[in-house]
């Protein structure tokens, strides 16, 4: 108990200084690190034909070119450009010491049901259903073949329960940004003719320490016979690439303020308090005692908020208290009604 309370104790300590430095960090996107899921020794999900490391690899290394050749303001930086094997906390460090902007992991899924077929993106966060757990047990398990995988990981387990109190806690202080990008990866799969599986939370090791905005892409099902033959194409893998090459360039835009649909004149600032698939009754008991809790339907997911200000510095103070009884808790920025950036909000107040 006293070794469980100390890696809480850290994670907590870590995600407030997160939740700082990712207020402090500017609104640009100028590095992405493209990360290949699974190489070497770990071959990933394995189809009648394939290998998900090589097909993982083949499209990172096709949307890094279409970032280099139409993003010439974006750097990319890529995990491996080989078969080559790379621990999973590697593949963050490597973002987090080139202080990434935008972490993008590819994978490809795989089910025993073999007519399951289509495409989702996940963010880091904790989800037990059980369309969830398959995922996430087969992404995680590749630390089991890591040397000194409990020191590594600060005796992490992906088969013990303690884990789940660890994600629980851990929720990424960049969560709003990465549900934005994962959306917007979801919605150019849907214009692109994909079977959208949605945008989904889950404790997935990969993106538990990225101190940027992060998520891990399922390209398709490389268990279903017809989804196999498609991510092995020219054709296949150039489109899931645009697809996200689309979506980065999109986010790009909103995140630097060049999106033309900021004409806003109604600001709200509240302060949300969690985030997750399950619907809440928002008494105080299930929020820490905190009070005028209100619930926002997002997609499959919920947001709860508290507060209501219309200046930064309010919101500010009262996030202060907040933060006593939920320190992962941060600033969010409404205008009529829909969500904004804390920048986009600031310079509408200032206009």
């Amino acid at each position: 108990m006293i070794k469980l309370k100390k890696i809480i104790f850290v994670v907590i300590s870590f995600f407030v200084f997160n939740i700082n430095y990712a207020q402090n960090k500017t609104d640009k996107l100028n590095l992405i690190v493209i990360d290949a899921g699974h190489g070497g020794k770990d071959p990933g999900a394995l189809g009648k034909q394939s290998k998900e490391k090589d097909i993982a690899l083949a499209i990172a290394l096709k949307l890094g070119k279409l970032i280099e050749t139409n993003l010439t303001d974006v750097k990319v930086i890529y995990t491996r450009t080989n078969d080559k094997f790379i621990e999973l906390h590697k593949r963050s460090e490597i973002a987090n010491k080139n202080n990434a902007d935008l972490f993008i992991s590819i994978h490809v899924d795989a089910n025993k049901a073999t007519q399951v077929t289509g495409t989702s993106t996940f963010v880091m966060g904790l989800n037990k259903a059980d369309k969830q757990l398959e995922v996430v047990k087969r992404e995680n398990a590749v630390i089991l073949i890591e040397d000194d995988y409990k020191v590594k990981y600060d005796g992490f387990d992906p088969n013990s329960p303690e884990s789940d109190i660890i994600f629980s806690l851990y929720q990424n202080a960049y969560l709003e940004q990465s549900i934005i990008i994962a959306e917007e990866v979801q919605n150019q799969f849907k214009e692109s003719q994909r079977t959208d599986r949605d945008v989904r939370q889950a404790g997935l090791v990969v993106l538990w320490n990225c101190s940027m905005p992060s998520i891990l892409i399922e390209t398709g099902f490389i268990t279903n016979q017809e989804e196999e033959k498609y991510l092995l194409t020219e054709n296949g893998q150039n489109t899931i690439a645009s697809s996200i090459f689309k979506a980065i360039k999109l986010y790009k835009n909103t995140l630097e303020g060049n999106s033309e649909d900021n004409i806003i004149d109604n600001v709200i600032f509240k302060i949300q308090i969690a985030y997750t698939g399950k619907k809440i009754d928002t008494i105080p008991d299930n929020f820490n005692g905190i009070s005028n809790v209100e619930c926002f339907e997002d997609g499959h997911y919920y947001r709860y908020f508290t507060g209501n200000a219309k200046t930064y510095d309010e919101i500010a103070e009262l996030q202060e208290e907040i933060r006593k009884k939920v320190p992962e808790s941060y600033v969010i920025a409404f205008n009529n009604g829909k969500i904004i950036t804390i920048k986009e909000a600031l310079k509408i107040l200032n206009n």
